[in-house]
């Protein structure tokens, strides 16, 4: 519902005459959608305080107004409603036993598939809370995306990697012709060693990155006590700014600011980004997820060997589960990243098919020259 400039509401008129099943039926389906979706923003608020928990209680205020919007039309036609869309129930189950970034991330899409912006009977008012909606859970996805990207990263890159390297290792060796014993000691040789390289390797980069950062605060903890003493109108501040790439009247008018204002009660911070920090994430966060989901991953391709397959059964088994665990990852990516998943899993399957093909047709090659 929405308000005209004389006041009034472009609230619906009840429909006058009858309405055909058809019509009924979106409309009761509308009007159980809107219920559920409700009741899925008001589980994730309660997963939550603060401004998200306020941005998501309103949220569920406006799919309510929505709700109310279709009750009026139908009047004493509602009958009996159904639990919403199966999209819509799957989001409220998720909701309510995670409550987390991946389910906020789902919810977006779903306010980007919203119905209303091609159906005639909801107002203009709707469709653009529903556009509104989707940016509004960007935003709160946006954060908790910032908050799980550096153990993400590394979790998805190491399950990546563990999938494709270890694959493509065990169907080389198999290609050149080496008995299956030897495919599975090559094959676990190759989930350990890559596993403590992934996770030596994340380790030593996210901690790197980390001080790098620390290294590139404006102001170091030192510098920020002698603030007091700076010539105001010299203003050698200014000059801090201005070296990260601030134009020098701004750069002066800022500086000005700072010192005019200063409290010695209240030390200037170090300037150091949490954020940026938070979204590297720790060093042993990011070597434990790696090593964990590299294992993971290159333990697939080694499974049909492990449980007594042989042969080509065995290639093939090991094939298959890669692939359909390399879909998984792509499109938990995808949904995560707010793309399109099923475009992320085709990538990621394509990629690891490149790989494991190439390496077995080398296998192939070596082992027709070897012997």
């Amino acid at each position: 519902m929405s308000v005209r400039d004389d006041g009034s509401t472009n609230r619906p008129e009840p429909p006058h005459g009858p309405v055909d099943r058809s019509t009924l039926r979106r409309w009761r389906r509308r009007l159980a959608d809107e219920h559920a979706e409700a009741a899925v923003y008001r589980d994730l608020a309660a997963r939550r305080t603060g401004e998200d928990r306020e941005i998501l209680l309103a949220i569920a205020q406006a799919e309510e107004r929505h709700a109310a919007h279709w009750q009026q039309l139908l009047g004493d036609q509602v009958g009996r409603l159904g639990r919403g869309s199966l999209r819509i129930r799957l989001l409220a189950v998720l909701a309510r036993r995670f409550g987390s970034v991946f389910v906020l991330a789902l919810a977006q899409r779903s306010e980007s598939r919203s119905p209303y912006r091609t159906d005639p009977e909801a107002t203009p008012a709707m469709a653009a809370d529903e556009r509104i909606h989707e940016e509004v859970l960007r935003g709160l996805a946006a954060r908790g995306r910032a908050r799980v990207s550096g153990t993400f990263r590394a979790a998805v890159f190491g399950a990546n990697d563990g999938l494709v390297s270890n694959l493509a290792l065990v169907l080389g060796v198999a290609g050149a012709g080496v008995d299956t014993t030897s495919v599975l000691l090559t094959g676990l040789a190759g989930l350990l060693s890559g596993a403590l390289s992934m996770g030596a390797g994340e380790y030593v980069s996210v901690r790197s990155q980390r001080e790098l950062l620390s290294a590139s605060s404006p102001v170091t903890s030192d510098a920020s006590q002698v603030l007091p003493n700076l010539d105001l109108d010299e203003n050698e501040l200014a000059l801090v700014m201005r070296a990260r790439g601030m134009a020098e009247d701004e750069a002066r008018r800022r500086a000005r600011a700072l010192l005019s204002t200063y409290d010695p009660a209240e030390p200037v911070p170090a300037g150091i980004d949490e954020d940026e920090h938070e979204a590297v994430g720790t060093g042993l966060g990011a070597a434990a997820s790696s090593f964990s989901f590299f294992a993971v991953g290159a333990a697939v391709p080694v499974l049909p060997f492990v449980v007594g397959f042989t042969g080509p059964a065995a290639l093939v088994a090991a094939v298959a589960l890669v692939g359909v665990a390399l879909m998984a990852t792509g499109a938990t990516v995808g949904i995560l990243s707010g793309g399109p998943p099923l475009r992320r899993a085709l990538r990621q399957l394509l990629i690891g098919a490149g790989a494991a093909a190439t390496t077995y047709g080398l296998g192939l090659t070596l082992g027709a020259v070897l012997d």
